[in-house]
């Protein structure tokens, strides 16, 4: 007998009856407000083209390594999973990974990729049974039946979805056709980039070389002298503006950052391209260019993001075969406190200057993060961030920041997915979550109802606008 598969209205909300109540009409308030989703990596070229995706497998599978990296854990094989491999090996049949992944669905049972994907399931293509081993070819042909309809294809899904702004994320090097093609077509849907220059400024990325070879072709520039390194960086900075970016991001392994004269800038960048260079080399360049970086918002007005505290690609076998961003980055401990001391002895006063941190590292919320965000009037903080994007981690930011930072020195909420469709299940979780925390203040009497009311509509989308400048606040054009 086949397993309903039911999306329960209460979801997510407090499990005391009045103070669910409370939630529920919260929730009420805001739940169809439209999509702001100011940082992900979804493909533009999607929106671009606006071609039909072909399978479920393709489309909601391969992408997502929140799925593979739990199956690769439970003795999978990724070639099973349709995963391409580096050396360009044809990957398997989607239809036999998607068995894989309904056989072993029953994994992902209390996981915020289960809210996810049965949101994705009966929201977006209405399938009442749960996914198991006897319904996998059910989902695979009914998904794929719809896939190949007008009504599933990219910017159809994005107007249903109810996305008013949509942040993409390209690297320096990137020539932005795809966004120059959104533009051109005449389409209304609002997808921006975000400029992301980590491909030139991390020497350990194996791309590098290549990416400064790029860099260099794109702007004109002699990105192999300091002057015009600095030159170039600018330069596409104003590209990404002209394709409507309102802020950059950086994916560092730390938040170490530094304020080196001009001459020891130079110095170290002339390690930095030649062959002699050390790890605390490439640190210290980091570390340098985060500041370098934040002097070019200063002047600019673009938000910066900082997405520090991963040890990428820590499989090495796996990173040899199929490459990164295959589910094997992990969490590290992070110094904010210490770390970013030297940028905000430079720059933490700027009227201008805009800074969104995040960290993977939650033991630094109430100690570290809070209080500096409580304190120098550039600093916001980043929503709970990939390990802990989920129910429970929403819930343990905001009860470790809101003491200290409070409401308004947080940003709402950001997605940063490359699952397109998951993108309003992870809004709706992100929302019932606050309604609830709202919930439990009211019940507690530390909050009027109507300031409630005004919170839920802020932390869904007022505060996002404003952290992101969306409206053109602050941007120098």
């Amino acid at each position: 007998m086949a397993k309903s598969l039911v999306l329960h209205p209460d979801r997510l909300f407090p499990a005391d009856p009045s103070t669910r109540a409370i939630a529920r009409a919260l929730y009420a308030e805001i739940a169809d407000l439209p999509i702001v989703s100011p940082h992900g990596h979804v493909d533009p070229a999607w929106f671009a083209d606006d071609a039909p995706w072909t399978d479920a497998t393709t489309l909601l599978l391969a992408p997502d390594h929140y799925l593979y990296r739990m199956l690769y854990s439970q003795g999978v094989d990724l070639d099973a999973l349709a995963i391409p491999r580096r050396d360009g090996r044809p990957a398997t049949d989607p239809r036999a990974a998607w068995r894989l992944l309904a056989s072993h669905y029953h994994l992902f049972r209390g996981t915020p990729s289960r809210l996810w994907l049965d949101h994705v399931f009966a929201d977006v293509f209405g399938i009442d049974v749960a996914l198991d081993a006897s319904s996998a070819d059910l989902y695979f042909d009914a998904i794929g039946d719809a896939l190949a309809t007008d009504a599933f294809r990219p910017r159809a899904l994005f107007d249903r979805f109810r996305i008013d702004f949509l942040a993409t994320t390209e690297g320096a090097q990137d020539d932005l056709a795809a966004h120059r093609r959104i533009a051109g077509s005449g389409w209304k849907g609002r997808v921006v980039t975000t400029y992301r220059p980590d491909g030139v400024i991390d020497v350990e990325h194996e791309a590098f070389r290549p990416a400064m070879a790029r860099f260099a072709e794109l702007t004109g520039e002699d990105v192999y002298s300091w002057s015009g390194y600095l030159a170039a960086h600018a330069k596409r900075r104003a590209d990404f503006r002209e394709a409507g970016a309102t802020a950059t991001d950086h994916g560092h392994p730390t938040a170490a950052t530094a304020n080196l004269s001009r001459a020891e800038s130079e110095a170290l960048f002339a390690r930095i391209l030649g062959d002699a260079w050390t790890a605390a080399d490439a640190e210290l360049f980091r570390a340098q260019m985060l500041t370098e970086m934040a002097g070019m918002s200063a002047e600019d007005g673009m938000v910066m993001q900082i997405h520090p505290g991963a040890s990428r690609n820590h499989n090495a076998g796996l990173f040899a075969s199929h490459g990164r961003d295959k589910g094997a980055d992990m969490p590290t401990r992070t110094d904010y406190v210490g770390a970013l001391k030297p940028l905000l002895d430079r720059f933490g006063t700027h009227a201008r200057l805009s800074i969104i941190v995040f960290t993977l590292d939650e033991s630094t919320y109430a100690r570290e993060l809070a209080p500096l965000a409580g304190h120098y009037p550039c600093l916001k903080l980043g929503p709970a961030w990939w390990f802990h994007d989920s129910p429970e981690g929403m819930l343990r930011f905001r009860e470790a920041t809101t003491e200290t930072a409070g409401f308004y020195n947080t940003v709402g909420f950001n997605d940063d997915t490359r699952a397109f469709l998951s993108i309003p299940a992870r809004h709706d979780v992100a929302r019932r979550i606050d309604c609830g925390f709202l919930a439990r203040l009211v019940a507690e009497h530390r909050l009027q109802d109507w300031e409630a009311v005004e919170l839920a509509h802020e932390l869904t989308s007022g505060l996002v606008r404003r952290a992101y400048r969306i409206d053109g606040d602050g941007l120098a054009r």
